[in-house]
């Protein structure tokens, strides 16, 4: 008799700040060709609060995740949101994504953060974001991760950045977090979900960290 077939390999999206689970269309289909299952989680960041948010996340993951194998993928905001979530879950993904993720109260965030229509359309999460002691405590993900930062942003004398490496929003050094390995792309904040590379290496590292996880079983 033939070995029943493995279910295939979930990927749960989590989009960024002001945008809709239509940002990630570009990746899940391209996810979707190489075989992995994607579900797209919606949020409102103008509408909720963070730990109702949070909250939400944990349970659509548990759901949307059991019984099989799953990848996580966060943009932006998203990205913290799933750090906050990770720990809360009835199980571990097999790996972690960070695109473009902010891990520190990054410059565009505290430049924005007093304005008035910044408040309105970022709600409560986008004050954490400009709150240092709130992205130092955010724990750091404790399964295999990876981080993609663009360096599509202007650079020059006149430049938000300067002469540093960004996406148009953060600079790289602003997404760096721990040792986690850190690929760069040339991409604006907004579209790095769209770049090609970053659905390529998602793909090879979610199928290697789930062979290596099955080999570790079989031991």
């Amino acid at each position: 008799m033939n070995a029943p077939s493995k279910k295939p390999l979930r990927a749960i999206l989590v989009h960024g700040m002001g945008r809709t689970p239509a940002a990630m269309l570009v990746l899940a289909a391209r996810l979707r060709a190489a075989g992995l299952r994607s579900d797209l989680f919606a949020y409102s960041a103008a509408l909720e609060g963070w730990e109702g948010c949070v909250g939400r996340l944990r349970g659509f993951i548990d759901r949307r995740a059991a019984g099989t194998d799953f990848v996580v993928v966060g943009h932006s905001l998203g990205a913290v949101l799933l750090r906050a979530a990770l720990p809360r879950l009835a199980r571990p993904p097999v790996a972690c994504f960070l695109l473009a993720p902010p891990t520190q109260a990054s410059l565009a965030a505290r430049r924005f953060a007093p304005r008035r229509l910044y408040r309105l359309l970022t709600g409560e999460m986008g004050q954490k974001l400009a709150s240092q002691p709130f992205m130092d405590a955010l724990p750091l993900p404790a399964v295999p991760t990876r981080i993609y930062a663009g360096t599509g942003g202007p650079r020059g004398r006149h430049a938000f950045f300067g002469s540093e490496p960004n996406d148009g929003v953060l600079a790289v050094a602003e997404t760096r977090l721990a040792d986690i390995p850190l690929q760069t792309v040339p991409s604006l904040h907004t579209f790095i979900m769209n770049s090609r590379a970053v659905a390529e290496d998602i793909v090879r590292f979610a199928g290697a960290r789930r062979t290596a996880g099955e080999g570790a079983q079989a031991v």
